[in-house]
């Protein structure tokens, strides 16, 4: 099972991918950086949820997030595709990249 999510899904399915036993994850526009409050400190970064995944993950990201873009990982791919944190300004970029990635992942599952 592969599990996945957009946005605040993205971010459900990185911390339950264990717990359910995915065999990868499958990030749709991943918010890094939460928005600042005001005069309150920037919020932390949730790059250690994206770190704690141990299984291969592809996160999808626009190039012009507004929620930042993640690095790429021992076990994560990070695609960057035209458009923001929407990822509707180019649905092709998004296919492609999820296809690809789900094509290499198949062929190192054993069995």
């Amino acid at each position: 099972m592969i599990v996945g999510g957009r946005s605040i899904g993205a971010r459900v399915a990185c911390r339950t991918a264990t717990q359910v036993g995915a065999i990868a994850v499958l990030c749709l526009a991943f918010p890094l950086q939460p928005r600042s409050r005001g005069d309150k400190p920037d919020p932390p970064s949730r790059l250690d949820e994206l770190d704690g995944v141990s299984v291969p993950t592809l996160v999808v990201q626009g190039e012009r997030d507004q929620f930042g873009m993640p690095p790429d990982g021992p076990r994560r791919t990070v695609a960057k595709v035209p458009g923001n944190h929407g990822l509707k300004a180019d649905v092709g970029a998004v296919s492609e990249a999820v296809r690809g990635w789900l094509a290499e992942l198949l062929v190192r599952i054993p069995g």
